[in-house]
């Protein structure tokens, strides 16, 4: 039974992935585009194909009987479901969907998330609209003329990686539920995906000291005259006095002690040996987020790769990295080409 079933389910899968590349082949290459009569279309909902059903049965009766308001009764009622298909698929035409621009999207992987689309009326008034990700939750709008609106479509990203954008599809019933009109677009773009955070992750690693980096004695025996400077105070010895900046009365000292040597957040890949790989870039990208929402500067060391900085620039090129990290020519090489 299992068998058949799956021999049957094939060729619709098949018939479907088709019909979706010559849908999708339909829209233009832009990251906008309009909704009309080349890549809107409509079939009957099954609410349509029982209301069809009906009105055989009533065109029999009335034949059987000869019941003049039969006739009118079943034509009237087919005449409004052709006019309702004429205005469901109307009710698409006109609408252009677009991308927000600007918008800083984060998307971790196996992490539910969201993305935006805008949807904006070139003509007349939309109503009952149903836009959604790969069949995921869809959400609802109405527009008037004229009017745009942004919807946060849920999205569940299936891996890391530098990921065409998912197809995004829109649909309407209005206005009897008897006739279902659709598009699907996918924006010719690509979006990051992010390995996913360790949840129970390790804290920050402990600044480790700059190389050559040194007390503020060891500065002053090299002859370095960058350290504190303060007025004399009684008990400091004659050694500490600087005589270049000292005026008679007024003697300035170099303050006693060492001053902390300067030190950087390093998060290294070596450090985490005893992980795997794709552990590995969870750990690392747990701590770069750490490390931004801080305010932190670090440097992020992977195979042959770092990078050194801070910000929410220097953040998105190391999660760019960890996303492509090991994922050959599809995402891998083309992001560290690009650093």
């Amino acid at each position: 039974m299992h068998w058949a079933a799956g021999c049957a389910r094939a060729p619709r899968q098949g018939l479907q992935r088709r019909f979706a590349r010559w849908a999708l082949a339909r829209h233009g290459a832009d990251s906008t585009t309009l909704l009309g009569q080349r890549n809107v279309y409509i079939l009957p909902t099954r609410a349509g194909w029982f209301f069809a059903l009906t009105l055989l049965v009533l065109l029999a009766g009335s034949i059987n009987y000869q019941l003049n308001l039969g006739y009118l009764f079943t034509f009237a009622l087919a005449g409004s479901a052709l006019m309702s298909m004429h205005v469901t698929h109307a009710n698409l035409r006109g609408l252009e969907l677009s991308l927000p621009a600007h918008e800083a999207i984060e998307c971790f992987a196996a992490r539910p998330g969201s993305l935006r689309l805008r949807l904006r009326s070139t003509g007349g008034s939309h109503w009952g609209l149903l836009a959604s990700i790969d069949g995921g939750a869809p959400r609802a709008a109405d527009l008037q003329p004229g009017q745009a609106v942004d919807l946060a479509l849920p999205w569940l990203p299936p891996r890391r990686g530098h990921l065409r954008w998912p197809t995004l599809q829109l649909e309407s019933r209005y206005p009897f539920g008897l006739w279902r009109a659709w598009s699907v677009w996918r924006p010719p773009t690509r979006l990051w995906v992010y390995p996913t955070p360790r949840g129970d992750g390790q804290p920050l690693p402990q600044p480790r000291p700059l190389p050559g980096d040194g007390s503020a004695r060891s500065r002053h025996d090299a002859g370095d005259e960058a350290d504190e400077l303060r007025a004399w105070r009684e008990g400091d010895s004659a050694r500490r006095i600087v005589w270049r900046k000292s005026r008679p009365a007024h003697w300035i000292v170099r303050s006693a002690g060492q001053a902390p040597a300067r030190a950087r957040l390093c998060l290294d890949w070596e450090a985490l040996a005893r992980a795997d790989s794709e552990a590995r870039l969870q750990q690392l990208c747990a701590w770069v987020l750490q490390a931004r929402q801080a305010g932190l500067a670090w440097e992020m060391r992977l195979p042959g790769q770092a990078l050194a900085g801070s910000g929410e620039a220097h953040a998105r090129r190391c999660l760019q990295l960890l996303a492509g990290w090991g994922l050959g020519d599809e995402t891998g090489e083309e992001t560290r080409h690009a650093h």
